[in-house]
Parts: structure tokens; C-alpha cells; sequence
């Protein structure tokens, strides 16, 4: 009996614990989520601001704007494009931590932006702006760069495995007209002009004189031991592979 009341504890004690890991990832999953939501509706919210600025604005304060917008449209989609690539391309992986490295001097570059836009003093701003239109066009230069060399790569890559499947293909319908290159070699006319073997048959019998041409009865036999000329496929009875039972690999 307290055998079995030990048990018991144990085991409520094991389902309290794993309730409570349970809550604990359910709580941190969702906290991350919020996180998320409010980091893209605060990140739509600047850039909306900053598009507002650059074109309702004029002098220092909408170039400060362009160039922020600049900066953060550059950035965020090398990172995407990075992330989507890494995924299947491994080689990207350098590549991304260049991107952290280069994330750093973009996120300086950002704050020091952000600082002159609150700056009261223009003509400062003014001054700062050639130094900071420069470092601007330097990381997103190097931002592209990363960007159209990681797109450039699977574009390659796409290009190649079209080619190949492209050969494959063309060997595989070759394999499939092997019926031609038999005929080639038993020397077959396979033009439009030549007759069917029905044709021939019938041909033949009719140069017979009327004793050597077998009787009805053996006729209708005859016909139905004859192999069938091979004809057009009729549209309407046409079985695609995706629709349902594969044809089988040889038709002899």
C-alpha cells in the first residue's frame, strides 16, 4: 500500500512538472511572438514616417530621412535574401556572418541619423551630411553586393539543374521511341506515304485467284488472330500518369 501511494506522488509530481515546462514554453513562445509583431509594426511604422519626412519635407531633414530609408530598405532585404538562400546553400553561411559584421556599422550608421534628424542646430546637420551620405552609400553598396551575388548563386544553380533535367528529358523520350530505330533497322518506310499492313494484307489478297483465297469462316479467324496496326490515340480516352494508374514501361 505505500508502495503504491509512493507511485501515485511520483507520478503527480512528474505531470505538476511537466505542466509547468509546458507553461513556461507556451509563455515564451508567445511573448516571442508579441515581440515580433510589435518589432514590424514599430520597424512599418518608421519607415512610413521616414517616407513622409523625405517627401513632405525639404533641405537637411528630408535628406537625413532618404538616406535612413535607404539604409534600412538596403539592409533588410539582404537579410532576407540571405536567410531564404543559407537554407538550401550552405556557402552562403560566410556570406552571412559578413552580413552581421556589416549589420554593426549599418545599426551606427542608423543611430548617428537618427541623433542629427533631433538636431536643432541645421547648419551642423549640413555639414555632417556629405560624411554621412558616403558612409550611407558605402554599406548599402556592400549590402547589394552580397544581395545580388547571393541571388546571381541560385540563379546559377536554377540555370544548371534546368539543363540537366533538360537532357534527361530528351533521353528518356528517346528511350521511348525505341519503336523507330527497329523499324530503321529492319528497314522500314516510315513515311507518310507508306501503307498500312491492313492495306498490304489486303493488297496481296486481292492479286489471289479465287481458289487460293481461303474461306469466310477462316477469314474472320484469320482477322482475329492478326496483330493490330498501330493507330492515333483518341483524345477522349487519354489517361494522363497524374491522373491515375502509370502506363507500363514498355508497349511490346
Amino acid at each position: 500500500m505505500g508502495a503504491a501511494i509512493t507511485i501515485m506522488a511520483l507520478l503527480f509530481v512528474a505531470f505538476v512538472v511537466l505542466g509547468v515546462y509546458a507553461a513556461v514554453k507556451v509563455a515564451k513562445a508567445a511573448k516571442r511572438g508579441v515581440d515580433r509583431t510589435i518589432d514590424q509594426a514599430r520597424r512599418t511604422v518608421e519607415d512610413t514616417t521616414l517616407r513622409a519626412k523625405s517627401f513632405g519635407q525639404t533641405g537637411p531633414s528630408a535628406e537625413l530621412a532618404q538616406l535612413r530609408l535607404s539604409l534600412r530598405t538596403s539592409m533588410r532585404a539582404t537579410q532576407e535574401a540571405l536567410h531564404a538562400g543559407v537554407a538550401e546553400d550552405a556557402s552562403l553561411k560566410e556570406s552571412l556572418d559578413l552580413f552581421h559584421r556589416l549589420s554593426g556599422h549599418a545599426r551606427e550608421l542608423d543611430d548617428d541619423l537618427r541623433r542629427l534628424e533631433r538636431e536643432p542646430d541645421r547648419g551642423h546637420v549640413t555639414g555632417c551630411l556629405p560624411e554621412l551620405r558616403r558612409r550611407t552609400q558605402q554599406v548599402t553598396h556592400s549590402a547589394d553586393a552580397l544581395r545580388f551575388a547571393a541571388r546571381d548563386r541560385a540563379r546559377k544553380f536554377a540555370d544548371d539543374d534546368l539543363t540537366s533535367l533538360s537532357a534527361q528529358i530528351d533521353m528518356e523520350a528517346g528511350a521511348l521511341r525505341h519503336w523507330t530505330d527497329a523499324d530503321a533497322d529492319a528497314g522500314v518506310d516510315t513515311g507518310p506515304g507508306t501503307g498500312t499492313g491492313t492495306g498490304a494484307a489486303g493488297g496481296s489478297g486481292a492479286g489471289r485467284s479465287g481458289a487460293e483465297r481461303p474461306r469466310s469462316g477462316d477469314q474472320a479467324g484469320t482477322a482475329g488472330q492478326q496483330p493490330q496496326a498501330l493507330t492515333g490515340t483518341d483524345r477522349r480516352t487519354t489517361v494522363y500518369p497524374w491522373e491515375k494508374s502509370a502506363r507500363p514501361e514498355t508497349t511490346a
